[in-house]
């Protein structure tokens, strides 16, 4: 970073805590979607300190079996004990490790933010998962227990809990899938989890307009009837989606890239959509009236889907800072406003945002 890190420095001055980091990311040919969504992460305070926990109760693990999860742990934790307050580090391993787990993100190509993202959550939860049974059956290697001076008995066996890891608790939802019937009104839900929400977008809207519409009720007929268990019959219905648990830390994916037939390959959207600084949820939510404040945003650089840069954009200490993979710089909060879109459909400005990361208030997240 040379003299940009110095400057950092000196414009971090005194209004962080002495044991905040901001480090720079470095760049290992086309690995900047890596690279946004990874600083997000680290300054989504809950998941980092829960990460580095993990890391120091299994550091002394002799023959721990190197993931991702190890992976990225290490590299936390390289960040956040770091001599210095800026600088440079190199993700290798981390990079390495993804590469060698997904084919996917194996190319040079321009990869996706968002597919990283969920990928490395949903594989985060797997091993997350997977060492919590193999602790629990070596705890306990047989449903039988020996009576004292008796024969074996099975004990009762309680019924399986989904395993709840502190991936889930930071990032998962659930969202209500709520149809009625207009016949006999009766209505049916179901629950579906999530850890991010895709938003449809529309030029110059927003997202509580975005979230209005995913919410939106939309009727079924015609082709479309729903099929009623009561009436035994196809028939006429009102579908919504609700959101039934707000998540801890609110994840929005703006579907910016969308597939046109008569182009034949998808395009960006680069409509302008105003994410606040302050969101409720209130028509979305049932009976849940939850307020989140936004601590990053991943950023797509560019004028299409196959191409271009991503960079971040996150909140620490009530400064926002701007990370563009080794590059680390101040900015003021009203710069946020830059990257909501573009109001006309063709401008020189392609910086959009593309992923948001919201905290609950609730939280006691520090940011």
């Amino acid at each position: 970073m040379g003299a940009a890190g110095s400057k950092l420095e000196k414009a971090l001055g005194d209004q962080f805590p002495e044991d905040e980091r901001y480090f720079g990311l470095e760049n290992f040919g086309n690995t900047c979607y890596c690279n946004s969504v990874l600083q997000a992460l680290y300054f989504c305070v809950p998941f980092r300190e829960q990460l580095l926990e993990y890391y120091s109760n299994n550091k002394n693990t002799v023959d721990a079996e190197e993931n991702l999860l190890t992976c990225l742990a290490d590299l936390f934790s390289q960040i956040s004990s770091q001599k210095k307050k800026t600088g440079v580090i190199a993700p290798k391993r981390f990079v390495q490790r993804l590469k060698k787990q997904n084919e996917l993100f194996r190319s040079y190509m321009h990869q996706d933010a968002h597919e990283f993202l969920n990928f490395l959550l949903n594989e985060l939860v797997d091993i997350l998962e997977k060492e919590a049974k193999s602790t629990k059956s070596e705890q306990e290697t047989s449903p039988f227990k020996k009576a004292a001076n008796g024969p074996s008995v099975e004990t009762n066996v309680p019924q399986k809990e989904p395993l709840v890891t502190w991936v889930h608790k930071n990032f998962q939802g659930i969202l209500t899938n709520e149809t009625r019937c207009l016949q006999c009104e009766t209505v049916t839900a179901r629950d579906e989890t999530f850890f991010d929400l895709s938003l449809d977008i529309e030029q110059n809207s927003s997202i509580t307009s975005c979230l209005k519409n995913f919410s939106s009720t939309e009727t079924l007929n015609a082709e479309d009837k729903f099929f009623c268990d009561k009436c035994s019959s196809l028939q006429e219905a009102q579908k919504r989606m609700k959101i039934k648990k707000p998540p801890q830390i609110l994840v929005i994916h703006l579907k910016r890239f969308k597939y046109m037939e008569q182009l034949g390959r998808y395009k960006k959207l680069s409509y302008r959509v105003v994410f606040p600084l302050e969101l409720k949820l209130t028509e979305t939510v049932e009976d849940n009236d939850r307020e989140y404040s936004l601590f990053a945003v991943v950023v797509h650089v560019g004028s299409g889907p196959n191409h271009g840069h991503y960079v971040s954009l996150v909140k620490s200490h009530n400064h926002w800072l701007f990370f563009d993979d080794e590059n680390v710089e101040m900015i003021d909060e009203s710069a946020v406003q830059t990257f909501f879109g573009s109001a006309q459909e063709y401008s020189s400005n392609t910086d959009h945002g593309y992923i948001l990361f919201y905290e609950s208030l609730g939280n006691n997240n520090k940011t």
